[in-house]
């Protein structure tokens, strides 16, 4: 599985990302997967244009950028990747252009959104697989979406229970604000869509809470109990990828482009940009090229699995 050399550093830091850096992302991707950067042709585009949401979204959108950029020197793209709740309420009070989101927009989001005569407009942009991973000594290897939900409202606290190592659980999730969060939260925790599910369940209150994806590799890296879920380009080889079952008696499937294309891996979900109304001007010629062959081939070199 390809990925973004410098997801980390956006991860971890959160910091404005600058064009100097979104060129790094460019260089890394090009010279790791063959892609190349489009050529130097001015189209007379200018203008500057804010994105702010997904954490999870931020290295792909720096990429996007980037390229954009390159190939429209009066450009510039300021990217900012606090989480989706933060990116849609910036869609609201008017401070981003773009809102890139890992989770739909709520309907009590989309109600404030008419109060202020703000009216989101949905642009899938790529496929996310989340992948649950462990301490690479975990001799887990799968587990149940039922087990999951176990492990993360409290119900298992030791590996023992569910066949590992006599070894407590450390439960690592995102912070609420992450779309990532919310979505794990309703298709694990809840065990959205399937017989058991229950919408009354929630993250139990022994769950470490992280703000970015680095932090938990970090954190599972170093702890031997410790599971933790994230976008399944941002996992590193210090860590165990573990495969997920519906149901005991289904098999286990690992995230991977395949499994996500076809939607038989658990865990998958759209990456969005929220535009206030129809993207016009530079938001729209910026996105038509995130949806163009080129645009998804940055997805699939960075580990995203791009739109059919």
């Amino acid at each position: 599985m390809k990925r973004f050399g410098m997801g980390t550093i956006y991860a971890r830091r959160g910091h404005l990302v600058a064009i100097s850096l979104a060129v790094l992302f460019i260089q890394a991707v090009s010279s790791c997967t063959g892609v190349p950067p489009p050529e130097d042709n001015p189209t007379g585009l200018s203008g500057t244009l804010r994105l702010l949401g997904s954490n999870t979204m931020t290295p792909v959108s720096a990429v996007w950028a980037g390229q954009f950029m390159r190939a429209n020197p009066l450009v510039s793209i300021a990217i900012y990747g606090p989480g989706s709740s933060a990116g849609i309420a910036a869609l609201i009070d008017g401070t981003t252009d773009i809102c890139q989101s890992s989770r739909p927009i709520t309907t009590s989001e989309m109600a404030l959104a008419t109060s202020f005569s703000v009216q989101p407009h949905q642009i899938i942009v790529a496929l996310d697989g989340i992948a649950v991973i462990v301490n690479s000594a975990n001799p887990i290897r799968e587990l149940t979406v039922e087990q999951l939900s176990a492990i993360y409202t409290g119900s298992i606290v030791n590996w023992l229970e569910v066949g590992g190592n006599n070894t407590p659980v450390v439960t690592l999730a995102r912070q609420g604000g992450s779309g990532t969060h919310l979505f794990f939260k309703e298709r694990i925790v809840q065990m959205e869509g399937l017989p058991m599910n229950d919408a009354s369940l929630e993250y139990g209150s022994g769950v470490m809470l992280l703000p970015t994806a680095a932090a938990g590799i970090i954190e599972t890296t170093r702890n031997a109990g410790a599971i933790f879920y994230l976008g399944m380009e941002c996992v590193t080889s210090d860590v165990k990828v573990i495969g997920i079952k519906r149901t005991r008696a289904s098999p286990a499937i690992m995230p991977a482009a395949s499994t996500v294309r076809d939607r038989t891996y658990p865990l998958v979900h759209p990456l969005l940009y929220y535009t206030n109304g129809e993207p016009a001007g530079l938001t729209r010629d910026y996105i038509h090229y995130c949806l163009s062959a080129a645009g998804q081939a940055v997805i699939a070199a960075g580990g995203y699995v791009g739109i059919d």
